[in-house]
């Protein structure tokens, strides 16, 4: 089965990405980790609780108020009311911030892979050709070596993005957006990353256009995808596990390669500086 990772920056597409995929002709599997990272916070979890005490004490508008929709003071079931997440992510975005980013970063990845791996187990054994990994930060969260092709969602216009984001999040001044984007990796700099992988491993996709652009542009890759990674393949892994685990070594070590390579050059051109 064919790991897709599917990434890009805040505002770029990649959600839109993710449903054309999940949709025919593909119907793939999506292991949204976005998704999946609001379910491991919900009241009652671990995650909240962490969170809750973390940063609760000097975030007082960490918790919804309370409210008939936010189920009143001590939330539905009485498991806590919700979590404000515009005030979470002004906590935790802008300049000065990094430290609360690992910080939550810390009580969430854990939880979240967990379970993003349970769903890649299920959609293994359902027979699947491949299934679809939508995580924003895969390169800074290391799935990058597990990923057999990635596709990257990037605007060429970083102007594109700006206008874009503060359309889709009215509640964002110009500040909290600049850093939002500024808070990621360039989304150039991760299609070049991607490209490097070669042809079959890693593919752009650009969304500078419309709607009907973007799924023109979504056909045109997974072409690409398909040609080199076809059904019969994954059919033939699921039928016969051990060349399913040395094929996925394989894949494993030549990416892992491809990142350590591509770490290696951004050092030596940092030194030059």
């Amino acid at each position: 089965m064919l790991l897709l990772g599917l990434t890009g920056s805040i505002a770029t597409g990649k959600s839109t990405v993710s449903s054309l995929l999940a949709a025919p002709p593909y119907n793939l599997p999506v292991v949204d980790a976005d998704k999946i990272a609001r379910q491991v916070v919900e009241p009652g979890t671990a995650g909240y609780q962490q969170i809750v005490a973390h940063f609760g004490p000097t975030t007082p508008d960490l918790l919804l108020p309370p409210s008939p929709e936010s189920g009143g003071e001590h939330g539905h079931n009485g498991k806590g009311r919700p979590l404000n997440r515009p005030a979470l992510g002004r906590r935790v975005f802008g300049e000065g911030k990094e430290t609360d980013r690992k910080a939550l970063n810390k009580i969430v990845h854990p939880a979240v892979r967990k379970e993003m791996y349970r769903q890649m187990v299920m959609a293994y054994l359902r027979g699947n050709w491949a299934v679809v990994l939508d995580v924003p930060l895969l390169f800074e969260s290391g799935w990058e070596p597990l990923c057999g092709t990635i596709l990257v969602v990037a605007v060429s216009d970083a102007v594109i993005q700006m206008q874009r984001l503060r359309a889709r999040d009215a509640h964002l001044t110009e500040e909290d957006a600049n850093n939002r984007v500024a808070a990621q990796w360039d989304v150039r700099d991760k299609a070049q990353r991607c490209l490097r992988r070669g042809e079959s491993a890693g593919v752009v996709v650009w969304n500078d256009g419309d709607k009907e652009d973007l799924k023109r542009e979504v056909d045109r890759v997974m072409t690409v995808v398909q040609k080199h990674h076809p059904k019969w393949w994954a059919l033939l892994l699921l039928l016969c596990p051990p060349l399913a685990a040395v094929s996925a070594t394989w894949s494993y070590v030549r990416m892992w390669w491809v990142k350590r390579e591509w770490e290696k050059e951004k050092q030596q051109l940092k030194a030059k500086l």
